[in-house]
């Protein structure tokens, strides 16, 4: 269990948002009457999921053959950036969550118009491509983090992901689940940047513990007898795989300062974003700012 929920939590929310740029562009298709480009974008799709999936797979079990120092150092480097570019991701979906049909629709009349299909057909194979690759990084950093050489339980929980989040987006095509997007990138939004914050940590633990960084085995506290007991506990170890909570019982001062400085500047942010104050399509801005008045407008008349 230990990284199974992680895991499928992790690619369920990356499947989701795949399978409903996916799902958008096949109605779309549909819609105009272009079923004939249906059979490549398909295999485009197929392709752009498995590709940086089994990249990540080698990335993460494949054979090592270099020094413990090389390791730990790429480790810390990868885990840095992964933890950068997870954060990215979650910008940007933030920004264009509220708009993403609409996005798309644009996207896709575009090239139509222009006589293009194979850019329809590339929309879609970029954006699960891009989910694809998403995913790999983020099951590496917490497999990584984790300390583990498990294969099964990551790899059960990220099939069940998708396999959960393929229903999903088939479920929305055909129009008999309602779900509000926008919240539900919201809440996995505040989710991820907490996981992302562990993974960061994790870079520095490892980059100390090659000695590219000071601090190494200097810590501000050691609670470690205190987590101890609670290794063998379901939850404390599905909240480990999670957010890397052993080593904030045992942290260097370097550490635990990228981790508060990481959420200090992401989670205000994010909220300023999902608020409509920062980094949103023009349009949402619009929405927000109208909404904004006709709240003062009630106000004023109900006074």
């Amino acid at each position: 269990m230990q990284l199974i929920l992680p895991n499928f939590l992790i690619a369920l929310r990356e499947g989701v948002e795949a399978a409903l740029v996916v799902g958008i562009i096949v109605a779309y298709i549909n819609k105009v009457g272009r079923r004939d480009v249906l059979a490549r974008f398909w295999i485009g799709v197929v392709l752009a999921a498995a590709i940086p999936l089994g990249l990540g797979i080698y990335w993460t079990w494949g054979p090592m053959t270099i020094t413990f120092q090389a390791q730990e150092i790429l480790g810390g480097v990868f885990s840095i950036v992964a933890a950068l570019f997870v954060t990215w991701m979650i910008f940007w979906m933030g920004k264009n969550s509220r708009q993403l049909t609409a996005n798309i629709h644009a996207e896709a009349d575009q090239a139509l118009e222009s006589g293009n299909v194979h850019g329809l057909i590339w929309m879609g194979i970029v954006s699960v491509a891009r989910e694809g690759a998403e995913t790999a990084v983020m099951v590496w950093g917490v497999v990584k983090s984790s300390g583990t050489t498990q294969v099964w339980e990551p790899t059960i929980g990220v099939v069940l992901g998708l396999v959960a989040a393929i229903v999903i987006g088939y479920l929305i095509y055909r129009g008999s689940l309602h779900m509000n997007i926008h919240t539900f990138f919201t809440f996995t939004g505040y989710l991820l940047i907490f996981v992302a914050a562990g993974i960061f940590l994790y870079g520095f633990h490892d980059l100390q513990e090659a000695s590219v960084l000071p601090g190494w085995g200097i810590f501000l506290w050691d609670h470690t007898a205190v987590i101890t007991p609670l290794l063998q506990q379901w939850w404390f170890v599905i909240l480990n795989a999670f957010f890397n909570l052993q080593y904030l019982f045992q942290p260097t001062a370097l550490q635990l300062g990228a981790w508060i400085a990481y959420l200090v500047v992401v989670l205000p942010l994010f909220t300023l974003q999902i608020q409509g104050k920062i980094f949103v399509d023009k349009r949402t801005r619009e929405e927000v700012d109208a909404a904004a008045r006709a709240k003062v407008a009630d106000k004023a008349e109900g006074e």
